[in-house]
């Protein structure tokens, strides 16, 4: 059945307005995300430095600005540093934000004061993330409140210094991100437990299945595409990690460049004013962040399929 010519035009005359709505989304991405891609790209590809007081470039130097990136073997370092802190602060956050959003979407409960809790397990996430290292920072120095309780209740002889070694500097950073992240996630994991058919549940328990199972085989499946969202862009994040290792090491990475990330790497060429290995830098990063991406994509993709 053809469209008449008189709908057909108010048809057109509807859909203008969905592209002049779009206007402005279209300006802001090309203005303060597509030029600075572009832009990032090109300086990539070019040697563009300042030494002292004298300004090297641009001179165009094809892909010795990679070469030069891979070459010293410092960005395995920081990439292996930045994928080990966000593993240990994704994990338990992940599994707390389960725990709390099974606990807090479970009508059968019928938990007490629950707005109160969901709203303090969110406050975390509204607090800087400079407030919290400089806490950290306070409470975990050698002469902080820790070491002082742990000295005083015998569990240490004298004190330990958090930041001059490795795995306790990497918890600390793992355990803020933690803390500043595990609300929002738990509200997100949560929206989708509540967005899931009741009646699905209550078959599962006229059927006599436990709560166990429910959460296994009804839960979880139906939760994948949140859980994809929440992996991808808690991997994003943490490849972007740089806050809080920044404040609370002032910049070093210590002990030995361990808890130096790649966006604190990228962060000494873009201050030394290096735009060419920033540009190198920055470009690498982003086809590491679509390849991983992509690997969970296609990772819950073919769990699904199964």
């Amino acid at each position: 059945m053809s469209t008449s010519p008189k709908r057909r035009g108010k048809v057109e005359k509807h859909n203008k307005w969905g592209y002049i709505f779009l206007i402005p989304f279209v300006v802001v991405y090309v203005i303060f995300q597509l030029i600075p891609l572009i832009s990032t790209i090109y300086n990539s590809f070019y040697e563009n430095y300042r030494s002292g007081l004298v300004q090297v470039g641009p001179n165009f130097v094809g892909l010795d600005n990679y070469k030069e990136l891979f070459a010293g073997g410092y960005f395995w370092l920081y990439l292996r540093n930045t994928l080990i802190m966000w593993v240990l602060g994704f994990v338990p956050q992940i599994i707390v934000s389960l725990i709390l959003g099974a606990w807090f979407s479970d009508m059968r409960l019928n938990l007490k004061c629950s707005r109160f809790f969901k709203t303090v397990i969110y406050l975390p996430n509204l607090i800087m993330a400079s407030a919290f290292s400089m806490l950290f920072f306070a409470l975990f120095a050698d002469t902080g409140p820790v070491n002082a309780m742990l000295t005083h209740a015998g569990v240490i002889s004298e004190a330990y210094s958090f930041l001059s070694h490795k795995w306790s500097a990497r918890g600390l950073v793992a355990f803020m991100n933690f803390l500043m992240w595990f609300g929002n996630t738990t509200i997100l994991l949560m929206a989708g437990m509540m967005g899931i058919d009741p009646s699905l549940f209550e078959a599962a328990e006229v059927d006599g299945a436990t709560s166990t199972q429910v959460f296994w085989q009804i839960t979880m499946p139906l939760l994948r595409p949140i859980m994809v969202y929440v992996l991808v862009t808690s991997l994003i994040g943490g490849l972007q990690m740089f806050d809080v290792p920044q404040i609370l090491t002032n910049g070093t990475g210590q002990p030995t460049q361990t808890t130096m990330t790649l966006i604190m790497y990228l962060n000494k060429h873009l201050f030394s004013k290096n735009y060419g290995m920033g540009g190198a830098l920055s470009v690498v990063m982003f086809i590491i962040t679509g390849i991983l991406s992509l690997i969970v994509f296609k990772a819950f993709a073919q769990k699904k399929e199964a």
